[in-house]
């Protein structure tokens, strides 16, 4: 018996030096612990299928169903600015790709699904902390409306994984729209592999730009779609933490999900990442990093594009894609619906405020309109100060901060996964308990509208509870 999943594996078309086909790595007791039934249904997949122990076999690498095309793909990377030549998919295999009933296509993959060609020594496996750490914050960031890979569904396996302890091992289900990342056209252009390369740019135009035709095509629109997406991460507070070549996606989804965080004090130069010593990935800094990541794909097609004018043209666009859609995403925070010239600037006076004041980000911007924004300032006049000149700029627009309160309520959320909840939720999962994990879920299903049983979510940690580093989990 096997699962009836509607696959088409395009990927597993293109020349096997694209990847290396090989099954997961079967483990020993497979268990459900999260199952994410809406998305399974926009997939056009069976929830109650996947729920049986054919299902969960499958989701935790024990059976194929029918049609899948299991591989790891390859691919090349600059990891803190340090080019590696082959990285690849050490512990994740795309398990095959699903046609959902809108026509949309989506990768299915298996992350922590056994050892590849390319795990450098590694076991190819993942423990339970990481795998929940990615499905509450890649759901969280799709709750959010930003793009993102998503998590199907989580697996225990009922083996230990060896760690800096031994610790309880598991598989994540991931979605994607493709997992054709910066590094994979890096991967063939060391290799001078022309041929591969046209077939590559051909192949992500068919899936994200139907109706491009060159690979200078194909640069312009990725380099559109990194710049709302960066906007949308720096609207939120979101500090990616590893943001390598090899984790930049051409599809403009946000992937990997390690050491990443989000804000509580605001500091432009937050950095969480424990491997980040330099601050090369910090919050303020991720547009830069944005731009020379984009600059790495422009290097890889400059075979196809034949000059390096209209590469540097398409790239010079960047900056002010970016500075327009950062502008779009914060005068949404404050409640603007005009546009005006001082806009960025009564934005960054807030934000400077905020940083000599250590406000909490998200709180800070949910209280925006009512009394309890400048109490989250250690100087509730440098608030008060800002506030007049933002009630000065509504005012140009016939309105109010307490009129605009349900449009600032919509865009800027009430929780977000606070870095010490996500691992209050890993410490409890690791013990046993998943009570913590699935509140914390559910909750941030809905981040503009929290229940009154859910308020202590939206709390800012207290001083002990401050999580100051995060971690990969590889």
């Amino acid at each position: 018996m096997s699962l009836d999943l509607p696959f088409d594996n395009s990927y597993g078309r293109l020349p096997e030096r694209f990847y290396s086909r090989l099954e997961p790595t079967p483990v020993k007791e497979p268990e459900l612990i999260a199952l994410n039934i809406p998305l399974a249904e926009r997939l056009g997949l069976d929830p109650d299928a996947l729920a049986t122990p054919d299902g969960v076999a499958a989701l935790g690498g024990n059976l194929l169903p029918d049609g899948a095309d299991p591989l790891a793909q390859a691919y090349a990377g600059h990891q803190f600015g340090n080019f590696v030549p082959q990285l690849g998919d050490g512990r994740a295999l795309l398990l095959g790709e699903v046609v959902a009933p809108d026509g949309a296509r989506f990768d299915l993959q298996l992350k922590g699904s056994g050892p590849t060609p390319y795990s450098r020594m590694g076991d190819g496996r993942a423990w339970l902390g990481p795998v929940m750490r990615e499905y509450i914050v890649s759901e969280a960031m799709a709750a959010l409306g930003i793009p993102t890979t998503r998590a199907l569904a989580a697996v225990q396996t009922g083996e230990i994984v060896l760690r800096e302890a031994p610790l309880p091992g598991a598989v994540l289900t991931r979605v994607a729209s493709s997992h054709i990342r910066v590094g994979t056209f890096q991967f063939f252009a060391a290799r001078d592999d022309r041929e591969a390369l046209e077939a590559l740019v051909q192949h992500a135009l068919e899936r994200h730009q139907p109706d491009g035709e060159t690979a200078l095509d194909l640069l312009d629109g990725v380099i559109e779609r990194q710049a709302r997406l960066i906007a949308k991460w720096m609207g939120l507070g979101f500090v990616h933490g590893v943001m390598n070549t090899d984790n930049m996606t051409i599809s403009g989804e946000t992937i990997d999900y390690g050491p990443c965080a989000f804000i509580d004090s605001y500091h432009p130069l937050r950095v969480f990442s424990s491997i980040d010593h330099a601050g090369r990935y910090a919050y303020g800094r991720q547009p830069d990093v944005a731009m020379w990541n984009l600059a790495q794909l422009a290097m890889a097609l400059l075979p196809l594009i034949g000059s390096s004018e209209p590469a540097q043209k398409s790239l010079d666009r960047f900056p002010d894609l970016f500075r327009s859609a950062w502008s779009e995403v914060f005068r949404s925070k404050l409640g603007l619906t005009s546009q005006s010239d001082g806009d960025d600037a009564l934005a960054n006076d807030l934000l400077n405020a905020m940083a000599e004041n250590q406000a909490d980000f998200t709180n800070t911007f949910r209280a925006l309109g009512t009394r309890h924004a400048r109490d989250e300032f250690v100087d509730p006049d440098a608030f008060d100060t800002w506030e007049r000149a933002w009630r000065d700029r509504l005012a140009q627009e016939d309105t109010t901060p307490e009129d605009r309160l349900d449009a600032l309520r919509a865009i800027n959320p009430a929780v977000i996964p606070r870095t010490h909840r996500i691992e209050e939720a890993i410490s409890s999962g690791v013990s046993g308990d998943l009570a913590p994990f699935h509140r914390l879920n559910k909750a941030l299903q809905t981040p503009f509208v929290l229940s009154e049983d859910d308020s202590d979510l939206a709390r800012a940690p207290t001083q002990d509870e401050i999580v100051p580093q995060t971690f990969c989990g590889t």
